[in-house]
């Protein structure tokens, strides 16, 4: 790219270009070289200039691994990487056509990331005279890609995830109830549930939930006061996304069925829920969780969805096991988490 300077009013045109940079008639090239070699410095951009034989002529800001004495590269670059830059340099000179390349060099960090940009420099008469390659660090850049890269698979795993929870609910939902009206209140108040354990879960980075908030969260939406309608004794583990997802969908169910049969449809009502360490013989430990409320008369004793989805669905998904017992006036369920869904912390 060539430039002229007017001898009229001392402005710059770059052929090729629209663009005018105004120059103050007391300003000297000394000083524009300086302010654009801080420029360069600042932003971290490499310039090396080459005949057409790539003879270096100059090179400024040389930063590793572009040091003046390594103009290439070449200490750090493999050999296939150094010829692809060579090659690149050669057809520009060839051609007069820019080019540009992308190379991952390995450090003791992991890899440096660099684009690099080769132009051609033409003389007056338009012949390619040198050529001028710039060299930019891009790894923080590549790094903040990749992240996001991770982390938009990971949202699409666990968005599929969801998604098969939500369509296993509205199977069961459906063949367990009698109307189209029993099956939206019961669908909705699931989907709700789900929607309270995916705000803990979203709101950790996806870490997951504590115990203690999951389980108060979901009786809470049944109760007006739960500090006075639950009682929560033992561990508080941080439960993984996908515990956390299921173990809520239980809380629900049984927070649902002791509103309708149970304690929390009696003024002075309370269940009580305990998390204990259990003994896991040759495996790991796992966790006890137990939930206990005393119920009234006129419990229903037909097999519907939320037994089993306390009873099979959640245990399953945990690789657990689960009891459910009811006696004439006290429901027990009793959940055993393998440790790999949950860390005590």
């Amino acid at each position: 790219m060539r430039s002229k300077v007017s001898e009229k009013d001392g402005t710059e045109k770059r052929s090729g270009s629209d663009e005018v940079i105004a120059m103050h008639p007391a300003e000297s090239g000394m000083q524009v070289g300086r302010a654009l070699l801080h420029a360069l410095h600042n932003a971290g951009i490499s310039v090396l200039y080459q005949d057409r034989k790539m003879k270096t002529v100059w090179a400024r800001n040389m930063r590793a691994p572009w040091a003046s004495e390594t103009a290439d590269g070449k200490d750090l670059l493999s050999s296939a990487q150094a010829e692809r830059i060579s090659a690149a340099k050669r057809k520009v000179v060839e051609t007069g056509n820019a080019d540009r390349l992308e190379l991952g060099i390995p450090d003791s960090d992991g890899v440096r990331w660099f684009h690099i940009w080769i132009d051609a420099d033409r003389s007056d008469s338009g012949e390619v005279q040198g050529v001028v390659t710039t060299m930019v660090e891009t790894t923080e850049q590549k790094r903040r890609e990749q992240t996001l890269k991770t982390l938009l698979r990971e949202v699409s795993h666990r968005s599929k995830n969801l998604l098969a929870i939500i369509q296993s609910i509205a199977t069961q939902t459906g063949r367990y109830s009698e109307t189209l009206g029993d099956f939206l209140t019961r669908f909705r108040g699931r989907l709700q549930s789900l929607a309270s354990s995916q705000d803990l879960v979203t709101s950790s980075n996806w870490r997951g939930a504590a115990l203690r908030e999951l389980v108060s969260g979901q009786v809470g939406r049944y109760s007006a006061d739960p500090g006075r309608s639950l009682r929560f004794d033992g561990e508080n583990p941080y439960l993984n996304p996908n515990a956390a997802l299921h173990i809520g969908l239980a809380m629900h169910e049984l927070a649902v069925n002791s509103v309708s049969y149970g304690a929390l449809s009696q003024p002075d009502g309370r269940v009580e829920v305990s998390a204990r360490i259990a003994a896991g013989g040759e495996t790991s430990p796992g966790l006890l969780l137990i939930w206990t409320e005393a119920i009234g008369a006129g419990r229903r004793n037909e097999k519907r969805f939320g037994s089993v989805a306390l009873e099979r669905v959640v245990p399953t998904s945990l690789n657990g096991s689960a009891t459910l017992d009811i006696d004439e006036d006290r429901l027990e369920y009793r959940l055993t988490i393998p440790r790999g869904n949950f860390e005590i912390e």
